[in-house]
């Protein structure tokens, strides 16, 4: 089983880290969009480069669903690991691990 070692953390570096957790999330929504929609194409060929909406008629219940499911794992895959990136870059700065 994997040992976890608790990283040290203090409140004023949770607070200094918030503004870098914003930008980190919207970055990792700009990648992970951008992501999407190399997969999409990838997954569905033809005429619908766009992703399906829930709401467009022209897309299948299914194509809907998929289209969902692959979003959404690319998503939190991508803010997940920007996340991490940019908490591990606050620690080599500051010393301090924003998170806990």
């Amino acid at each position: 089983m994997p040992r976890h070692h608790e990283k040290r953390t203090n409140k004023a570096a949770k607070v200094l880290y918030q503004p870098v957790g914003v930008v980190s999330s919207v970055v990792a929504g700009l990648i992970a969009g951008q992501v999407f929609q190399q997969v999409w194409k990838r997954v569905l060929p033809g005429d619908h480069d766009d992703p399906p909406n829930a709401l467009e008629s022209e897309y299948t219940w299914k194509e809907v669903m998929v289209g969902a499911l692959i979003q959404g794992a690319i998503f939190a895959v991508v803010r997940a690991a920007v996340s991490r990136g940019g908490a591990r870059a606050f620690e080599r700065w500051t010393g301090e691990w924003p998170g806990n």
